[in-house]
């Protein structure tokens, strides 16, 4: 996996594709607001450099969108495929790319979770259920942090949240094993864990949205999606409190963004690790990250629904849910002392 991460890296694609040996022809995937923000800037230094560019608009994330990218696929016959934006652009590239056996280049135009870097796809069915698999890493990862820091802060402070919940799922993998034996390589759980704590650590320079801030978040994303790569699962970087996200995902009429979701998560989670939940809470805050149901928009019946569930969301990945998960009252005793709830 190549990665790069810098200032100006647009107007370097078409080099970057080149030594990546891509010389003919690319399939651009980006999404409609994005496509104006930094998917037809690519378009155009593609062409500059010489290199055919077909380009697909991502307008949601299901597996109907996919097969749409793969029937594109057969019909252009690209090298490679180029996903710009953020996590559900590169979702469908990840998907679609290994269905249909090509490498893909993530360029990201916003850090706000994990899913840029790594071989992890979250998807909807019809139904709007939500899906998680494993699919492919990028070959590539080109980061430009001018197009990155002109996001909107919420989706930085989302990546925060997406970062900050590798410290329970660390502790949810180290858990399965001692519980179940399942077993998840230490170098991938620490790399996890010191993308977190490194994060955590920066929160000035993230808080005042700096360049080093915003360049060491990129770089802990990037870290987790290769902890995930390294451990052949999501196990690293995700646990219980991805449970309950999921869990709100499936039942909330309105979800917040996901890493949001799981940073709220990572409060409750913590409190149940018995570790400093309170320093979570407060590093989320700091960077502009919601802490509370009402911070996310979501009705707190949801928040204790999505607590007594999660435990059902994916049935074989144990975590400090147990296998029997929370009653509705341990759920709203949880929401209740952490502050998520009133």
């Amino acid at each position: 996996m190549k990665i790069v991460v810098g200032n100006g890296l647009l107007e370097k694609i078409g080099n970057y594709c080149r030594k990546l040996g891509f010389n003919e022809k690319v399939l651009v995937l980006t999404g409609p607001h994005v496509y104006y923000v930094a998917g037809k800037t690519v378009l155009d230094y593609l062409e500059d450099s010489r290199i055919n560019a077909d380009y697909f608009i991502v307008k949601e994330p299901t597996f109907d969108v996919v097969e749409e990218v793969q029937e594109v696929i057969r019909e252009v016959r690209p090298e490679t495929l180029v996903a710009v934006g953020g996590g559900k652009v590169i979702d469908v590239a990840k998907l679609a790319s290994f269905r249909e056996n090509l490498p893909f280049i993530s360029v990201p135009t916003a850090a706000s979770h994990d899913g840029i870097a790594s071989p992890s796809v979250s998807l909807k069915r019809r139904d709007r259920t939500p899906v998680s698999l494993m699919a492919q890493p990028p070959m590539a990862i080109i980061a430009d942090v001018d197009v990155i820091m002109r996001a909107p802060s919420r989706l930085l402070a989302s990546g925060c949240g997406d970062i900050v919940a590798k410290l329970t799922a660390v502790r949810d993998a180290r858990l399965a094993y001692m519980i179940k034996g399942e077993y998840c390589g230490d170098y991938a759980l620490s790399l996890a864990l010191l993308s977190a704590k490194h994060v955590m650590r920066s929160v000035d320079l993230i808080a005042r949205r700096s360049e080093a801030g915003v360049r060491t978040l990129i770089e802990a994303l990037i870290s987790c999606g290769v902890a995930m790569s390294i451990a052949g699962s999501s196990r690293p970087c995700s646990g219980s409190e991805h449970l309950f996200s999921h869990a709100l995902d499936l039942i909330a009429p309105k979800p917040a963004l996901h890493g949001e979701q799981v940073g709220v998560g990572t409060i409750m989670m913590a409190y149940l690790h018995r570790m400093n939940w309170r320093r979570v809470k407060e590093f989320l805050r700091r960077v502009g990250a919601p802490t509370t149901a009402k911070e996310l928009g979501i009705d707190e019946y949801y928040v204790v629904e999505a607590l007594t569930i999660a435990h059902k969301v994916k049935p074989r990945r144990y975590t400090i849910l147990g296998e029997t998960g929370l009653t509705w009252e341990a759920a709203e005793r949880l929401a209740k002392a952490t502050g998520v709830i009133e």
